[in-house]
């Protein structure tokens, strides 16, 4: 079991498989891109498969989310979730994706295992979208929504950042898209987790303002502390059911009491929240040939020693010195 000293248990681990990303979100990364990891510092397919069967088998794992970077960039993606399905205890199995090269791997990570798909979208204007990420796929990206819907890797939830001046006016629109198109819509406010260290708690749309917009349209009928239990999405019933609506506020509303979180970073670090400034190297015991117990031991110190919250809606909260794309979503 991985407990803290707040009583939280983590049972859902999420797995950076790469730092890189074919795409240059302004409220991820710098227009230039950054600077990649080396190959021999990321960990091998083998690693990763053994770390979550340790991860299932020694300590409580239910749930694994495959994240990046852009995970689909990573050769032995759906190898990985193969032999993940295979694992003893098999965990229910997820990915955070842009969308752009899923049309091709859709079916096949299904075959693989794969349980179902999280697509980042911003907005339904293409000119938009190549404001917001830098590159011209917003076409990609719909026709890998429809794959992944295609291969039934459902519910398909599709998450959405509103900036200030670019896509703030598209929530009722992009509600509507999404009802019409079957996905499950998820608002999350903008975290500071830019390279570039632009972030502004005073610029953000909040939580608040996105209701407010919603609200314009639809009746949104609260789901419920109950229905939501440790999920990071707050959910209202949109127009009386079935369809749902999530609104991750990160920022206003935290969520840190109930997180049942761990992250495994690209390279083989243990990080026990998203902002946490401290990591535990698992990579290192890895190859120096430590016993599958001996690295459960360090993963369960590691996660005995997270802290309360992040505190993101204080004005002197310090931004986690790597980016995203590093860190896994």
């Amino acid at each position: 079991m991985l407990i803290d000293t707040y009583g939280r248990v983590a049972t859902d681990l999420r797995v950076s498989l790469t730092d890189r990303c074919n795409l240059r979100c302004t409220y991820c990364m710098p227009e230039e891109g950054l600077q990649w990891l080396a190959k021999p510092d990321l960990l091998t397919d083998d690693e990763i498969v053994r770390l979550i069967d340790i991860a299932t088998t020694a300590l409580g794992i239910k749930e694994v989310r495959f994240t990046g970077g852009e995970p689909l960039l990573r050769p032995g993606l759906v190898g990985i979730v193969e032999r993940v399905a295979a694992l003893r205890s098999r965990p229910r199995m997820s990915l955070t994706t842009n969308g752009i090269g899923l049309k091709r791997t859709a079916a096949a990570l299904k075959t693989a295992g794969l349980d179902r798909v999280n697509v980042s979208l911003d907005t339904l204007r293409p000119d938009v979208f190549k404001t917001l990420t830098r590159r011209d796929r917003h076409k990609d990206v719909i026709e890998g929504l429809d794959a992944a819907r295609a291969a039934d890797l459902t519910p398909v939830k599709v998450n959405t950042v509103l900036m200030p001046g670019l896509n703030e006016d598209e929530a009722p629109d992009l509600l509507a898209w999404a009802i019409e198109h079957d996905y499950e819509l998820r608002f999350i406010e903008q975290m500071p987790l830019d390279a570039q260290h632009g972030w502004k708690r005073e610029g953000m749309v909040t939580a608040g303002d996105i209701l407010t917009a919603l609200r314009t349209r639809f009746e949104l009928t609260p789901e419920g502390s109950q229905e939501r239990g440790s999920a990071p999405a707050e959910r209202w019933i949109v127009d009386g059911g079935p369809h749902r609506v999530g609104v991750i506020a990160s920022v206003t509303r935290p969520f840190c009491a109930a997180c049942d979180r761990t992250r495994l970073t690209a390279d083989g670090q243990i990080r026990t929240c998203l902002f946490a400034t401290e990591e535990t190297d698992l990579r290192a015991a890895l190859r120096s040939g430590a016993p599958d117990e001996e690295i459960a031991r360090i993963w369960r110190l590691a996660m005995w020693g997270k802290k309360a919250g992040a505190g993101l809606d204080d004005p002197s909260f310090i931004q986690p010195d790597r980016p995203m794309s590093a860190i896994g979503g």
